[in-house]
């Protein structure tokens, strides 16, 4: 058996070589935004051409801008902002959660995220994949919490202060899907649904008055994130989401 395991270690290490890091293969590799990334990161920029800066940031010293509807500030530190995380598989965030501010459901495709609460406290939870589980926790000053990777989650401030956050991934580039705006901020158009509606009568079957509400929610909803224009009975309060309660 030794001398199988032997022989068949290399062969499966030499599978992964193709993917591994560009960074793995040298001690450094900057990230040269010039060239488009890769599936193992972005291209090394030339080394002559790399300094003390490409590993410094101040990306997270001050609170990023505060994004509307959420009330909250969001800076980032990938390796689109920090050239020099390239192929390290880490990268960080800044998220400033204003009293009554939300951080809606989302997740990151690529990586794992461990939050750190500097200062004041939120609330945080992910949703299991498997179960659908909710797993929710105050999270205060000096505490951490962790996301795994792909898991929709979410934060909130119901504090009388803000909420000041630090979050790790285990990536460089974890990637972000807001759900609110992957389900309604989509290029799928009520007429789409529409139209799905009109060949289903053709065809027969009960869900075509489904469909023709379903792109009547559609358009009420976009109106809602402020996505569309603002609804006939002048409403521009979009602070609240479908997530969350209004008032609460």
């Amino acid at each position: 058996m030794a001398p199988k395991a032997a022989v068949l270690v290399p062969c499966l290490l030499s599978l992964l070589l193709p993917f591994s890091s560009l960074a793995l293969t040298q001690d450094i590799c900057v990230a040269n935004l010039l060239l488009p990334d890769t599936p193992s990161g972005y291209p090394c920029k030339p080394k002559p051409a790399v300094t003390a800066d490409d590993f410094h940031s101040m990306a997270l010293a001050q609170a990023g801008p505060t994004l509307a509807p959420f009330n909250t500030g969001l800076a980032t530190a990938t390796v689109k902002q920090f050239p020099g995380v390239n192929g390290l598989g880490l990268a960080a965030t800044r998220v400033d959660v204003h009293v009554g501010g939300v951080v809606p459901l989302h997740s990151h495709p690529e990586g794992s995220e461990l939050l750190f609460v500097f200062k004041g406290s939120m609330t945080a939870g992910f949703i299991s994949a498997e179960s659908n589980e909710v797993y929710v926790k105050e999270v205060r000053e000096g505490e951490l919490f962790v996301f795994p990777q792909g898991l929709l989650h979410f934060q909130y401030n119901t504090g009388n202060e803000t909420a000041v956050g630090f979050a790790a991934y285990s990536s460089d580039n974890p990637g972000l899907q807001i759900t609110d705006y992957a389900l309604f901020g989509n290029t799928l158009t009520a007429e789409d649904a529409r139209e799905q509606g009109h060949l289903r009568r053709k065809i027969g079957g009960d869900e075509a008055q489904g469909l023709l509400r379903i792109a009547e929610i559609l358009k009420l909803i976009k109106v809602f994130f402020g996505l569309s224009a603002v609804p006939p009975d002048g409403r521009q309060d979009y602070r609240c989401s479908l997530l969350w309660t209004c008032g609460v």
